[in-house]
């Protein structure tokens, strides 16, 4: 019997929410998310990875299938908390990618701070043309930040500023034979350097920035880019492509999140209906490689103790359901450290299901 895309959603926002949610330091009114289980060796600070989560809060509580979308918005609030403390009380830090991804994930929300959105202005400058800098360094620009900052300041009454971003993205780094959206541009010694990787997560938020703004030019861009990426990022099959884990593991789930834009926009029926189908087909493949395992939260001050979050009694054993890609569909491998799942990739699938389920 198939599972319904609505419950399949259902399933991962339970599994991701359960297994690495927990509060910060046990302050109450807080909400963070480890970045693997059953610990996190080296895993760091990923305040994108939490960004991530919180736009996946605002998915689950925009799904309203009998889900307590109170709870799941509830639980963004927190984490919205959270993350302001952990990164030392304070909204930005030195990437404006980072501050992009929560900027537009907080505004879902409700709830943008307004010194995100001075950043990234900060970080669009006349240098090698326009578009934004990667970082504080100031020596890159790139697709990772531009896009989702166009996207932002398209959907928040600075659509001026917007198309000129799109406009420096098409003039600077999309690649005319693939249709797609190089990494960026580099200033080495003087010289403009060009790193020409294509990922799938830049092609995302352009997707998002052209629906936003609308218009022939920029929604005849949007369909020629569906194309695109159907051509140049799928599979055999019709799965997309994936980036392995760590910081890779949330790339596909993110141009997932914008696909399901375009199957809903005012765009050609066929162009919709390919959007559509490279988010069920992937959608499906990575069902197809779930497994279920139940973890045992270890009662010790380690990083597994503080999955158990709030309510759970230490020692206890909770059931997650962790999302692989499916062998027989060859989605991709996940290479982590012995025995660990990472968040990215969960957030990751859980993105998908979203998608899917929006699209069905």
């Amino acid at each position: 019997m198939l599972t319904p895309p609505n419950v399949r959603a259902r399933l991962a926002s339970e599994s991701v929410t359960t297994a690495f949610g927990r509060g910060l330091l046990g302050l109450p009114g807080t909400q963070l998310a480890s970045t693997a289980l059953p610990g996190a060796p080296g895993g760091g600070w990923h305040y994108w990875w939490q960004a991530h989560y919180l736009d996946c809060l605002v998915d689950a509580a925009a799904r309203k299938d009998g889900d307590d979308d109170g709870a799941h918005r509830r639980r963004a609030r927190r984490l919205l908390r959270g993350i302001w403390l952990r990164n030392g009380f304070r909204w930005t830090n030195s990437y404006y990618d980072d501050m992009a991804w929560l900027a537009l994930a907080a505004a879902r929300l409700g709830s943008a701070p307004a010194s995100l959105g001075r950043a990234l202005e900060s970080a669009h400058t006349a240098d090698l043309g326009g578009g934004l800098f990667w970082n504080t360094a100031r020596d890159f620009k790139n697709t990772p930040a531009t896009a989702p900052a166009a996207l932002f300041f398209a959907r928040h009454g600075q659509r001026d500023r917007a198309q000129q971003l799109v406009e420096w993205l098409y003039a600077r780094l999309w690649d005319a034979e693939s249709g797609l959206f190089l990494d960026g541009i580099r200033l080495r010694d003087g010289r403009e350097v060009v790193e020409r990787t294509i990922y799938s997560y830049n092609q995302g938020p352009v997707l998002g920035a052209l629906l936003s703004l609308g218009g022939e030019q920029n929604l005849r861009r949007a369909a020629d880019l569906v194309g695109a990426v159907s051509d140049g990022l799928t599979l055999p099959g019709g799965a997309l492509r994936t980036h392995g884990a760590g910081d890779g593991g949330l790339f596909t789930g993110i141009l997932a999140r914008y696909l399901a834009l375009a199957a809903g926009a005012d765009l050609p029926d066929s162009v919709r209906g390919t959007a559509r189908s490279m988010i069920t087909t992937t959608a499906d493949a990575l069902w197809a490689g779930r497994t279920e395992r139940t973890l045992d939260i270890n009662p010790g001050w380690t990083p597994a103790r503080m999955l158990a979050g709030a309510g759970t009694r230490p020692g206890s054993r909770r059931r997650t359901f962790l999302v692989f890609p499916s062998s027989a569909e060859d989605v991709t491998e996940y290479p982590t450290a012995a025995g660990t799942v990472q968040l990215s990739t969960q957030l990751q699938a859980w993105m998908i299901f979203e998608a899917a389920a929006r699209v069905s």
